[in-house]
């Protein structure tokens, strides 16, 4: 899910992080479409080795977008997803290894913010059906057109969650698809594919993390190893971050807020579903034909370089005569654990912490301030020093009451604005003055025919008269609005009386109803009121705040643990809606020991029953949904049928808590046992937990290797050779029902064709295993190469070194791109030829060049310079005087030209320079091959090294 508003705080703060993708495309020759060979470089100057897919991220935008229509069926669904990997790897192009994880059983504490979501998706599901109603019925009243109401089934997003058919059939087709492209597609001949499907526990980008941290741990590993994980969520920048790899890019598709959405009651463009008025649809085309079209651009991608991103920190986070040594990667860390507080997917973020409000900065400031005092960092390896972590803490909450009152008062003035933004939107909108008499605006169809105008001029005059009158008016209540706010001006009219001195209604008020705030943060007894109002109890409750601090200590150690070391338990969880405040963190250095060893993950059924509400209980099997809706169910608590939001101070009910009751594990094993057996075969082995499989190609080296453990049906698991994959180590087993080269792969997707020919092969794969207590260092292995850095030094100015060159992209050596004179000309040719610095001579000074006018005897004119006589080469020197306007005295075009005739000469001299992107030799090599064949180039052409002349362009044939 991630952090709201990170990604745009960081972004912003850190521009240069941000690279845009650059996407070769397909394209069509006689009505075939030709694929992009993925085997060629990358067109983004970087070659990656390997590629992360958390497809949750790519399954929910395949499945049900919002910015066009949605897929028809399940088999639509699955192809918009194969044409999403398509093009993620043709973007990217990884060179060994393909990871694509989908998200698994979660541990505990993820299960309560799924549960939160999928209840709050039912329930606005069910408002949105009751809403359309309303307004339908309201708008049909009025007299307006809706289109009638179609009767399709709704998709239910609660579906993409493990255990479901739609999950079992979404891993069977990507096993059809990965053998399908091992077996065709070029780019995918040497590449590893590793899939783990829902059947896998654990969520998506945390098994990502997990793979990356084991392979690291193996002295096979590449530690240059260029890696690239794609993914929507703001959380996997700290993670990338965590595992302090030198090479490390995320990529997601490019945020553009304020995208236009159809109305959900009349599928037009322009309004909301509470705005509309039920006007016809305007027809599409000329023959309606576009009626069914959704004017959507295609999202673009981004890439988001954590190497620029940890530049930015060791400038930021450096600090001087610390009482011990200075760790950048020590500091990182320290930085991502700090990030915890303003919000994760584990714990809500404390009360006085908002992004918005510059709460990484604030602790960022203060960490640096009591760093001196903790003496020393506050993280290591994913383990926390709570001691020091209470200084931070303690800091914080000196600051809390002012930031709630600098809160209030900056919400205070965004309203007030607002409101003043407002009301001259609307002074805009209206006309300040009408003509009346017979220039009066007419209605359409008002009058049969446009009647003669009389006594225009005092007609005019009476206009003019009443124009001055209502400025006047105008004056002279601002006067008065002034006086009554003692000589300082309003932005407009009172909020009492509008222009005429009447009252007005409550509905014409531009201030919109605020939700009910009972903390009031920014006034006195404001930490009285809180523990009042959220967990109802007094504030003088010292055991109780104990206790909840207790349990946010344990959460900041199991969040860092499972982000540095993976999952430290699958049972524990936050057992309270809601955050003490930072000044509560007192004494916490003994609250927290260790967790419990040896929790297992929830069955994928099991879960489904944690976490689904009991509208979705269609996708579980009878007796199990039973449990939700009985009323008689000794778990029936667990599926309110409504539930209040807790804005929490928030303006939009996304943003606030569903207080939504915990699931009790004891009382829902207890009941689901009574329900076990009632599973089909089928439904156990949805219930059951697989593994990963890993497929190759038949060109792969490591093919062989895997075709003779099925040759000798070695059902133990064999240690991987690192030689024979890149260095990656694992454990391989067999797989029940196997993909094998040379047999056929049935397409589960009617609409694709079967794998006749399969060069694909599948195999069970383990990650490796390491003993109980084993630690991941959090450092930079060992023979890493640290990329070059990209931000300008600090220190640039004071040195003689010239003018920076800002890096574009990922290739440090990219030369600039000079144009030659033909570049010029053609500038010239496209663009406005008719102002004073044009660079396109006159008709009449032609005569001046090599062009002379056509003469009546009808001979076309002799052009010196032919296209026949070649194509390839450097132009000829720039000549400036060819093209004299002196008879025109045009100033604006010599210096024009002059500046031409510079810029060209330099532009040639640079051309002939080295480094990367230089494609001057490979035009010699060339000019080289055909020199024999080539006609020497026209008497008087001035070429020093051979090359054919431009060929005249076509705006000299002046007739």
């Amino acid at each position: 899910m991630g952090v709201p508003a990170f990604f745009r705080w960081l972004s912003r703060k850190y521009a240069s992080i941000i690279v845009h993708s650059v996407e070769e495309r397909s394209k069509e020759c006689n009505g075939v479409r030709i694929p992009v060979d993925t085997s060629k470089p990358n067109p983004n100057e970087v070659e990656f080795d390997n590629l992360y897919l958390d497809m949750n991220g790519i399954i929910h935008p395949c499945t049900h977008p919002e910015d066009k229509p949605a897929p028809k069926n399940e088999d639509e669904m699955m192809v918009a997803i194969f044409e999403y990997i398509d093009r993620l790897f043709n973007i990217v192009r990884p060179r060994r290894v393909l990871y694509m994880a989908i998200d698994g059983v979660a541990p505990r504490a993820k299960m309560n913010q799924q549960r939160s979501r999928r209840f709050r998706a039912s329930k606005e599901g069910t408002e949105l059906v009751d809403e359309k109603n309303k307004m339908r019925e309201e708008v049909i009243q009025r007299g307006g057109y809706l289109p009638p109401d179609e009767i399709k089934e709704r998709f239910d997003s609660n579906c993409i969650t493990p255990g479901t058919e739609f999950m079992d059939n979404l891993a069977k087709c990507l096993r059809y698809y990965v053998a399908d492209r091992l077996s065709n597609d070029p780019g995918w001949r040497n590449i590893t594919v590793v899939l783990s499907d829902a059947s896998v526990p654990g969520e998506g980008e945390h098994k990502i993390m997990d793979y990356i941290r084991r392979q690291r741990a193996q002295p096979h590993h590449d530690p240059n190893t260029h890696h690239c994980l794609c993914g929507a969520d703001a959380d996997l920048i700290m993670l990338g971050l965590a595992t302090h790899e030198p090479n490390f890019t995320i990529i997601r598709e490019e945020f553009k807020p304020n995208k236009p959405r159809p109305c959900a009651l009349c599928n037009q463009m322009g309004h909301e579903i509470k705005d509309c008025q039920g006007v016809a649809r305007e027809k599409q085309g000329e023959h309606d034909q576009f009626a069914d079209t959704m004017p959507a651009s295609e999202q673009e991608f981004i890439f988001i370089r954590l190497s620029v991103l940890r530049e930015y920190l060791e400038r930021e986070l450096t600090m001087a005569s610390l009482p011990f040594p200075f760790d950048f990667e020590r500091s990182v860390d320290d930085w991502v654990f700090m990030c915890f507080f303003v919000g994760n997917d584990f714990l809500p973020h404390l009360p006085s912490l908002e992004i918005r409000e510059g709460a990484i900065d604030r602790l960022v400031g203060i960490y640096k301030d009591v760093v001196h005092k903790t003496g020393g960092y506050l993280t290591e390896n994913g383990f926390v020093n709570l001691e020091r972590v209470e200084l931070i803490m303690q800091a914080v909450g000196v600051a809390e009451d002012n930031i709630f009152k600098k809160r209030k008062d900056d919400d205070e003035g965004f309203k007030r604005r607002m409101k003043e933004k407002k009301k001259r939107m609307k002074a805009q909108q209206a006309p300040s003055y009408l003509t009346s008499g017979q220039f009066a605006p007419q209605a359409l169809g008002g009058r049969g025919r446009p009647q003669p105008v009389e006594n225009a001029r005092q007609q005019a005059f009476d206009m003019r008269m009443q124009s001055r009158e209502q400025h006047n008016k105008d004056a002279a209540q601002s006067l008065k609005a002034m006086m009554k706010n003692g000589g300082k001006s309003s932005a407009g009219p009172s909020d009492a009386a509008d222009g005429r001195g009447l009252k007005r209604k409550a509905e014409d008020s531009d201030s919109e109803p605020e939700p009910e705030d009972n903390v009031r943060l920014w006034e006195d007894g404001w930490k009285q009121r809180y523990y009042k109002t959220k967990f109802d109890v007094d504030a003088t409750d010292e055991d109780f705040k104990r206790k909840v601090v207790r349990s946010y200590v344990e959460g900041l150690c199991w969040v860092l643990r499972y982000y540095y070391q993976g999952c430290a338990s699958w049972k524990w969880y936050f057992p309270f809606h809601y955050a003490p405040f930072a000044s509560d963190f007192k004494d916490i250095k003994g609250l927290f020991t260790e967790f419990e060893v040896g929790t297992k993950p929830f069955k994928p059924l099991e879960q489904l029953m944690g976490v689904f509400p009991a509208a979705s209980g269609n996708f579980l099997p009878e007796t199990w949904r039973t449990l939700m809706s009985n009323p008689d169910s000794s778990i029936i608590d667990f599926y309110p049928d409504d539930f209040a939001i807790d804005l929490n101070g928030k303006k939009y009910a996304w943003q606030g808590v569903a207080l939504l009751p915990f699931v009790d594990e004891r009382r829902l094993r207890a009941a689901l046992d009574d329900v076990y057996p009632d599973l089909s075969s089928e439904e156990e082995k949805r219930n059951s937990l697989g593994s990963d499989v890993l497929f190759v190609g038949k060109s792969h080296a490591l093919c062989d290797f895997i075709q003779e453990l099925y040759l000798t049906k070695c059902h133990q698991g064999t240690e991987m050779p690192a030689e024979l994959c890149h260095g990656i180590q694992g454990t391989l087993s067999l797989d029940e029902e196997p993909i094998l080269p040379d047999e056929p792969v049935e397409s589960p997707i009617p609409t694709l064709r079967d794998i006749a020919q399969n060069s694909a092969i599948g195999i069970k794969y383990v990650d490796p295993q390491y003993a109980e207590g084993f630690v991941f260092k959090a450092v930079v292995l060992p023979g890493a190469k640290l990329p070059n850095k990209v931000l300008k030094p600090g220190d640039w100015e004071r040195g003689n070194r010239g003018p920076w060159r800002p890096q574009l992209g990922f290739n440090p050596n990219r030369q600039q791109t000079h144009l030659d004179q033909s570049a010029f000309r053609a500038l010239g040719h496209s663009m406005n030829r008719g102002g004073q610095y044009s660079n396109a001579p006159p008709p009449g000074n032609y005569n001046r060049g090599n062009y002379r006018p056509q003469h009546s005897g009808g001979h076309a004119p002799s052009f010196p310079h032919s296209r026949q006589q070649g194509i390839l080469g450097a132009p000829p020197p720039y000549n400036p005087q060819q093209y004299s306007r002196q008879q025109y005295g045009g100033q604006g075009w010599d210096r024009s030209m002059q500046s031409q005739g510079a810029a060209y000469q330099q532009n040639m001299a640079r051309g002939r320079g080295g480094g990367a992107g230089n494609y001057q030799q490979r035009y010699d090599n060339r000019r080289d091959d055909r020199r024999d064949n080539r006609p020497p180039p026209p008497q008087g052409y001035n070429s020093g090294q051979g090359y054919p002349p431009p060929p005249p362009a076509r705006r000299y044939e002046w007739n």
